[in-house]
């Protein structure tokens, strides 16, 4: 289960130079607008400081951490779903993605141009959100079209009317600029309307790009994007684009501890984004160890131990007998499985079991 993170905001808002930062991938980087004229993709590990632990621990062959895929996605500009600009391009980049970052430009920079000749975060977002509702509407205005052709076949009349009563609903918000996720919508409501792949509906995750002084602290942009962050209950994460691509090029993990400390930093960037997104998202991690492999995996929260087994392979779903679990922190504290085993931690759990955040598991399963 990779993680799928659309990068989206104005042009020349820092986008790309944080892509290739985030993922030590080249993009195209100008300080003009519409440098990126194609989507750059990139694949990440994602850190996460237990899976080197364990690793140290059992010395495997190989380790493989989980992984999120980024998709640097051309500006989009006022008038984009009406063709405006290049981004209008791309929108089908960012209905794939699980969910998007808005990179919004909060640094003063004479050099680099912004598209509207002035740094205004509240208006930059605007400008973005106007856009995806316009297109939605569009993805909505064909949505409802097949639904009304389909209220005169009586066996489709039930579920054409609710759909439309649906959209009706989505068309409200979306005309007061307010995006799909803002709703609350039922599951039965959801899945009815699920072929639309509104980019509204999908979580959405906001990058203050600061300069070198705003890492810390911030600065006046970052305070109006936090607050905004704030009324739409998700979160504002500050990145320095150009500190993290002089950070991305240390190769040495201790220089480069050292380079964040410097700054106060307990984290890079890139790992504050992604457990932002993790959190968002309501993904969790579990891992399998052993002498040829310790790998971390993604699952949501809430998984039961055979919808965790089906994250490695269906057939570990399907034939899932029992799972042996004990926690990170208990492999940590006592060294090895034996000692586990002695001091009682060590479980055998059921289907019924709701896996946690750090477990290490075994499954056993019969196909």
């Amino acid at each position: 289960m990779a993680l799928n993170c659309g990068i989206l905001g104005l042009p020349n808002v820092g986008k790309s130079t944080i892509f290739s930062a985030l993922c030590s991938t080249p993009a195209d980087a100008a300080d003009y607008p519409f440098s990126t004229v194609k989507a750059n993709t990139g694949i990440i590990n994602v850190p996460d400081p237990r899976l080197d632990k364990l690793t140290a621990i059992f010395t495997p062959e190989r380790t493989i951490p989980a992984t999120v895929e980024f998709v640097d996605i051309a500006g989009l500009v006022r008038g984009a779903s009406r063709g405006e600009g290049m981004g209008n391009q791309f929108l089908s980049h960012i209905r794939d993605a699980s969910v998007y970052t808005h990179v919004v430009r909060c640094f003063e920079n004479s050099n680099v141009v912004h598209v509207s000749d002035k740094i205004d975060p509240a208006s930059d977002i605007e400008t973005i959100d106007i856009e995806l509702a316009l297109a939605d509407l569009q993805t909505l205005a064909k949505r409802r079209e097949r639904a009304e052709k389909t209220l005169k076949n009586p066996n489709e009349k039930k579920m054409s009317e609710f759909v439309i009563s649906i959209l009706d609903k989505i068309n409200l918000a979306l005309e007061n600029a307010q995006p799909v996720r803002s709703l609350d919508l039922s599951n039965e409501e959801k899945a009815a309307i699920y072929d639309c792949h509104f980019i509204t509906a999908k979580p959405q995750l906001y990058v203050c790009n600061v300069d070198e002084e705003g890492i810390k602290s911030g600065n006046a942009y970052t305070e109006v994007v936090k607050k905004r962050a704030a009324s739409e209950g998700t979160d504002a994460v500050c990145i320095c684009g150009k500190f993290e691509s002089d950070l991305c090029g240390i190769e040495d993990p201790e220089e480069k501890k050292a380079f964040l400390e410097d700054l106060g930093l307990a984290e890079t960037g890139l790992s504050t984004l992604i457990h932002s997104a993790y959190k968002l998202l309501g993904l969790r991690t579990f891992f399998t160890t052993g002498k040829d492999e310790c790998r971390a995996w993604t699952f949501h929260a809430g998984d039961t131990a055979p919808k965790a087994a089906g994250v490695i392979h269906t057939d570990f779903e399907k034939g899932f007998i029992k799972a042996e679990v004990y926690t990170c922190n208990d492999i940590f504290h006592y060294g090895t499985e034996a000692k586990i085993k002695e001091a009682g931690k060590y479980r055998l759990e059921g289907r019924e079991y709701i896996v946690q955040d750090g477990d290490v598991m075994f499954f056993k399963f019969n196909i």
